[in-house]
């Protein structure tokens, strides 16, 4: 009996010494409670951090311009956003549908940004979509401050319009930034208006999930695009109402116009945004002429491949040429009527570029060309190939 105790003696301390190597081990090996909570709460605090937790040692060499503090981004800038309502004349119906009355009332709600107080105006850029068809805009302020908008001008291609206000209202300015310069996975801010104004000066934060993004645009409503304008994707939440709204950089520098967001059951996190870069001459525009001028060919123009077969054999066309665009229409005093294009004339290159859609086309002109540049066309006539040359006029002005 006496035996068996001392055994089990035996037994119990050599376990107790096992169980304290092991702690002392695990101490040794494994970094405190507290370290782990600091370098948790940098990866949830910092996205651009977040790419590299498991790499530590690099966490400390980003650059001070990665680091993103956004109170103080909002606090610097934020009061630059500014809430956008469209208001609109609705008429009411009495008895019979017979029309009785007709009163303004707000068509929807959107953002803006402040960029630039000149004089006694300030001016905001904005979404075309979220003025359009406005009999009359009214600003709120950050602070809730109501006072009224002016439209300057608009321009349904690249989705982008100017309008003012009063500059005594406008107590921040945004500066605008390089978005040529952007790299995926940069941080950004959005600042915006979503759902309404009860959400007015809403912030998120996200990264740039890509650049130069080309987007289809329908402009006439008919389900086909006919520009293609260039986005920037972020995963930050950008939503109804966002539109017209900015996003930042770390620095708080206009980077881009929130735009719109791809959201469908299979889809999550792509906001899209326009490039600050690519807007500014659109908005100088804007400011100057309140509208784009871009150079054109004047003529209405439909794709070759819309066209019935049956009809397609009426042109005349060899079997080589597959695709291509129809002139339906010269427009009176244009390029296209004084170099002598006519009716169902096939244009199928320009400037030695292959042709195959009128989307095509527009954007070979609204991007590469200006008005009284030269443009040279392959077209066939009748089935018989020529070559003429336009010298483009402008598109506002026939």
């Amino acid at each position: 009996m006496e035996k068996s105790k001392g055994s089990r003696l035996g037994y119990f301390l050599s376990s107790l010494v096992g169980l304290i190597l092991g702690a002392l081990l695990v101490l040794f090996f494994l970094p405190t409670a507290s370290e782990q909570t600091v370098t948790e709460s940098a990866v949830r605090e910092t996205p651009a951090v977040q790419e590299t937790a498991s790499q530590p040692a690099q966490t400390a060499a980003l650059p001070q311009s990665e680091v993103m503090d956004v109170s103080s981004v909002v606090e610097q800038v934020g009061g630059s956003v500014v809430g956008i309502t469209n208001i609109q004349m609705q008429r009411e119906n009495g008895v019979f549908g017979i029309p009785q009355s007709t009163q303004e009332v707000p068509a929807g709600t959107g953002s803006g940004v402040i960029y630039k107080k000149e004089g006694d105006l300030a001016y905001i850029v904005t979404n075309n979509h979220v003025v359009a068809g406005a009999n009359q805009l009214e600003i709120t302020l950050d602070d809730g401050t109501n006072v009224e908008g002016k439209m300057v001008g608009t321009d349904v291609w690249t989705d982008l319009a100017v309008i003012t206000m009063d500059a005594s209202a406008a107590e921040t300015v945004v500066d605008f930034g390089d978005s040529s310069a952007l790299k995926a996975g940069q941080p950004v801010i959005a600042i915006g208006n979503p759902l309404g104004l009860e959400f007015a000066g809403s912030v998120t934060t996200g990264v740039v999930s890509g650049v130069e993004r080309i987007v289809p645009v329908d402009v006439d409503g008919d389900g086909r695009p006919d520009f293609q304008s260039e986005a920037i994707q972020t995963d930050a939440a950008i939503n109804p109402g966002n539109s017209g709204g900015a996003l930042l950089d770390t620095s708080g520098k206009l980077i881009g116009i929130n735009s719109m967001k791809i959201s469908t059951e299979t889809v999550e996190g792509i906001g899209l945004a326009i490039p600050i870069s690519y807007a500014m001459p659109i908005i100088e525009q804007l400011e100057q002429n309140g509208e784009v001028h871009r150079a054109t060919i004047g003529a209405t123009l439909i794709d070759l491949s819309a066209i019935r077969s049956v009809y397609r054999a009426d042109l005349g066309l060899p079997e080589s040429v597959e695709s291509g665009v129809i002139v339906q229409r010269v427009l009176r005093d244009s390029a296209a009527s004084r170099a002598g294009l006519q009716a169902v004339d096939v244009i199928t290159s320009a400037d030695g570029q292959t042709i195959e859609s009128t989307q095509q086309l527009r954007q070979y002109l609204f991007t590469e060309k200006k008005v009284g540049d030269e443009l040279q066309l392959q077209i066939y006539r009748n089935g018989n190939p020529m070559q003429m040359t336009l010298s483009l006029t402008d598109n506002l002005q026939i």
